[in-house]
């Protein structure tokens, strides 16, 4: 199994260059996503948004990583980790992400993986298995327990004080849990609900910046 994608490339080809990769949360799709790269302003970035693998039960034309318990909603807890569709999603975008280098010639080095809702909670997934500059989880969570990163490298978290979906409280409980497993945390709660905000979309720009200018 493989995974579409749609792309949208680096517009400044004096410089070297680097890639986003952002993942698209429940329900929705890469074109959800697509739409956001003029306004992130990062002309030396070319920017990727995968489609996940499995159709959405019940919205036409949306992807979802893996399935929800029926009737569960982030009110309780639940462990996702032993799900058979995590588990397919996880090797099949890990082993997509390494056929992308030899596509793209952007090495893992040079690619910032982000994404939002279940899409950030399949970053902090699959992150750590990979040599990356750096991840950004956007309304996030854990799949379940946090192991130590292979590599500790910079990582963004942006949550909204209002998430009426996946509460803040999730947001927080990550970051205690990455930074006890070794994982130091940048962490940004702001004033916004399940969303990516402007000036969330401001954070995610000067992340990426930082990284690539060494900062």
């Amino acid at each position: 199994m493989t995974l579409q994608a749609l792309m949208y490339p680096a517009k400044d080809d004096t410089a070297e260059h680097w890639q986003l990769v952002a993942l698209h949360g429940w329900g929705a799709n890469a074109a959800d996503l697509v739409g956001l790269a003029p306004y992130l302003q990062l002309p030396q970035f070319a920017m990727i948004f995968p489609d996940a693998p499995l159709p959405h039960p019940q919205v036409p034309g949306g992807r979802m990583w893996y399935a929800f318990p029926a009737g569960w909603d982030f009110r309780r807890p639940y462990d996702f980790q032993p799900q058979a569709d995590l588990k397919a999603s996880r090797q099949t975008l890990i082993a997509w992400l390494l056929a992308l280098v030899q596509e793209t010639q952007i090495p893992l080095e040079r690619t910032v993986l982000a994404g939002f809702s279940q899409g950030g909670a399949m970053t902090l997934d699959v992150g750590w298995e990979l040599p990356l500059a750096g991840q950004i989880c956007l309304s996030g969570y854990r799949h379940g327990a946090v192991a130590a990163p292979k590599q500790p490298r910079p990582l963004a978290m942006v949550h909204g004080s209002f998430d009426p979906v996946v509460p803040i409280d999730y947001a927080h409980a990550a970051k205690t849990a990455l930074e006890k497993s070794g994982q130091p945390v940048i962490f940004h709660e702001i004033q916004m609900g399940h969303e990516i905000s402007p000036l969330a979309m401001g954070l995610i720009s000067e992340f990426c910046e930082d990284l690539r200018q060494g900062r």
